[in-house]
């Protein structure tokens, strides 16, 4: 169960997870010991999952984001695996998720550029024996970054 305390450090962390056991004393008001006891604790009780750095994709060459929605010809187990095992060896595809509705699947990708999306799309998903077809959507311009999770 959290508290006010671990709520308030959670969102700390969001903001900057570089944040040593004195800042975050003083942001909550606790001896740097007891900071670090609690963020050891969250870190323990899965709370907190990890620590990463934000890049920035234009600067890697990445000038292409989009989403990907994957519909199924079949929904067999064997189909799922090698579904997964097919999204986990391409690294342009940064996030899947699998869904209600109409889509089984979206995907979010980040290619170099239009050409390298259309090869993704036409020679990785396409030829799967699990796609029936696939709907693409190119961001044109992102209005909110991932945000931090409500504490």
């Amino acid at each position: 169960m959290l508290d006010q305390t671990d709520s308030r450090l959670l969102e700390a962390l969001q903001k900057d997870a570089h944040l040593t056991a004195q800042e975050l004393s003083e942001v909550l008001h606790l001896s740097p010991s007891q900071a670090g006891r609690r963020r050891q604790r969250l870190e323990a009780e899965g709370y907190i999952e990890g620590y990463r750095a934000d890049l920035n994709p234009t600067k890697l060459g990445l000038n292409v984001q989009g989403f990907v929605q994957v519909h199924l010809t079949t929904h067999g187990p064997d189909h799922s695996t090698s579904f997964a095992r097919l999204l986990a060896g391409r690294r342009e595809i940064v996030s899947a998720w699998t869904l209600t509705g109409d889509a089984d699947y979206l995907l979010r990708v980040y290619c170099e550029d239009l050409p390298s999306l259309n090869r993704l799309i036409h020679e990785v998903l396409l030829p799967h024996p699990a796609i029936a077809r696939v709907h693409s959507q190119i961001v044109m311009d992102q209005l909110k970054r991932d945000a931090p999770l409500p504490t």
